[in-house]
């Protein structure tokens, strides 16, 4: 008997890992049916694909879900993306975007979430966020000049990348871009050199809500829960 919190845990983490995999895989059938088959032509799906290898998702999973999703396979693909807007515990603006296969299912999920967190309620959020188009990318040329090429590129503005996300000895940056011009300048960053690490489209937070740390833990707890749920895609907050 004593020791079957390790089984728990074992349990716990094959479960996480699954939902993650699943999340991965979906996000890749939605970015082939999107874009086409081709990670060259594609960057939504390049980016897709190399997330899912850092997760260790079998190459063979990879490649049926490109296929399943570029409609080369007899299985459809008829995910949708839905978007819910709402307030986390302390009145923290949270915008969820989920892909599903069931809006009549997902949404009283989503719904029962935002009961079930402390204060958190639905509501009209969007105006907290812009709506933009964002490329993550590196560089092997730390050197390159980011500037010029989001300017060749098309993109609105740039920002740095987090330091442990770009490789040593290379440069990072984060691209803005108007939500038409993502493909675009996803392609022509390509052209000039630059991995794409992701490129989607997000929420971004127009300024941030200070919390002291009891309520930030609220908060986060909150968010996790919205998270786990399967068919959350991603969840955006005014949460540093």
């Amino acid at each position: 008997m004593g020791a079957q919190w390790k089984q728990s845990g074992r349990e716990e983490h094959a479960k996480k890992k699954g939902q993650m995999t699943a999340k991965l895989v979906r996000e890749i059938m939605v970015a082939a049916k999107l874009g086409g088959p081709d990670p060259d032509l594609n960057p939504r799906l390049a980016a897709a694909t190399e997330k899912a290898r850092k997760a260790s998702v079998y190459r063979d999973t990879i490649e049926r879900a490109i296929k399943k999703g570029s409609g080369q396979t007899d299985e459809k693909v008829n995910f949708e993306l839905v978007t819910y807007e709402g307030f986390a515990p302390h009145k923290v603006p949270v915008v969820v975007e989920c892909l599903t296969d069931s809006r009549n299912r997902t949404a009283p999920e989503i719904r029962n979430i935002f009961k079930a967190g402390s204060l958190g309620q639905p509501g009209s959020v969007a105006f907290f966020f812009n709506h933009l188009g964002v490329v993550e990318a590196t560089h092997t040329d730390t050197n390159r000049d980011a500037e010029g090429d989001a300017i060749e590129a098309g993109a609105q503005e740039i920002e740095p990348l987090e330091a442990e996300e770009i490789p040593p000895g290379q440069k990072g940056a984060r691209f803005l871009t108007e939500i038409k011009d993502l493909d675009h300048v996803s392609k022509a960053l390509k052209a000039a050199g630059w991995n794409i690490i992701s490129a989607e489209i997000r929420y971004l937070a127009k300024s941030f809500t200070e919390l002291d740390p009891t309520a930030r833990k609220e908060v986060a707890d909150f968010l996790n829960a919205l998270d786990d749920h399967d068919d959350v895609h991603r969840v955006y907050a005014t949460l540093r």
